[in-house]
């Protein structure tokens, strides 16, 4: 497919409507629209939109796809912030600009995408919260728009991603634990179907089975990653018939709602309970006692997901000569005061 003409043609539509279709203009109808976007996507399409891009074949804009909801808008998370901050440095370079794609929690971030894909708004794309399966990797595949994942899918063929190390935080959050003596160890997993807590929960299992303790599904506390899902968990636990002695988190800003729970409970991390968290925001810096985490450089992280990407782009590949290759991003454990206990038989 090459241009909105033959497009036009293959659904007997005239150029107009489609144009208008492709760029969501209210007077066209649903099931027109929707006619559009399906055969742009089964034909290929992407459509330019502006007569500088329809010329040099880019826009010189790179896409980063956010999930967003007000929950992560009142929680105030900054993880992305740092990571925008290192693909900026790594876009600079060469005149790149970097725009944020907000797609709202109530709807389908497959469709969002599409429409974005349509639109033609960036040359590149980087997606985040990847499911086990996303539909969103095989639409950028067939849709031969360069793009990188942060984070893995079981879905799609050879696409590059970067990942955060969720084996390493739950195989050395565990090992961690039982040198302490801990054998009762929970964790706070996603509720959503985001992958890594697929990821996480294996290695936890895995973990667990090395040190010859049985897998409890009761220890697996699903909750929101946020500061409310923290409390959530907080009181899941305490709920727990065979309370246990040690929590593993999986996003940074639980911490702050688990200790908030455990307080009102008159537990203390580090003497009643063990906690490990993950990454420490700036906020936790105020929690005593100090929270155990594994943490990491949201810049650096940021500045090698930009490289990763313009190095499968041709026009900025042989600057980044090391290619577009899937890497495990590591975390660093550090300790705090939340897991120093040590129980004794």
């Amino acid at each position: 497919m090459k241009g909105i003409r033959q497009l036009a043609e293959h659904l007997d539509i005239s150029i107009g409507t489609v144009s208008r279709a492709l760029n969501g203009k209210p007077d066209v109808n649903d099931e027109t629209r929707r006619r559009v976007l399906a055969a742009a996507e089964e034909l290929g399409y992407v459509a330019n939109q502006s007569g500088r891009s329809l010329r040099q074949g880019m826009t010189n804009v790179i896409g980063l796809m956010l999930e967003v909801s007000r929950e992560t808008v009142e929680n105030s998370d900054d993880f992305f912030l740092g990571v925008t901050d290192g693909l900026q440095s790594v876009f600079s370079r060469h005149k790149l600009d970097l725009v944020m794609l907000p797609c709202p929690d109530d709807e389908d971030p497959h469709e969002y995408l599409k429409r974005m894909v349509a639109r033609r708004l960036v040359d590149a794309l980087i997606i985040s919260a990847t499911r086990r399966t996303d539909r969103r990797i095989e639409l950028l595949e067939k849709a031969r728009i360069p793009f990188v994942a942060l984070g893995r899918s079981a879905s799609g063929g050879s696409y590059t991603w970067m990942d955060l190390d969720f084996e390493g935080v739950a195989a050395r959050g565990v090992d961690r634990l039982v040198a302490k003596g801990h054998r009762r160890i929970a964790v706070a997993a996603p509720s959503s179907d985001i992958n890594l807590g697929y990821i996480f929960l294996d290695s936890y299992r895995q973990a667990l089975k090395r040190h010859d303790i049985a897998f409890d599904p009761a220890l697996v506390i699903r909750v929101k990653s946020s500061e409310q899902g923290g409390y959530q968990a907080g009181h899941e636990l305490l709920m727990i018939e065979d309370r246990p002695t040690a929590i593993i988190l999986i996003h940074e800003l639980m911490a702050i709602g688990l200790y908030r729970r455990l307080a009102e409970a008159g537990i203390v991390p580090g003497r009643d309970l063990a906690v490990v968290g993950f990454r420490e925001e700036p906020r936790t810096h105020f929690l005593q006692p100090s929270l155990t985490s594994f943490r990491m450089s949201l810049r650096d992280l940021g500045a090698q997901l930009g490289e990763t990407l313009l190095a499968s782009m041709p026009a900025y590949a042989e600057h980044y000569p090391q290619g577009a290759r899937n890497r495990i991003w590591p975390l660093e454990l550090v300790p705090g005061e939340s897991d120093a206990f040590t129980l004794t038989d």
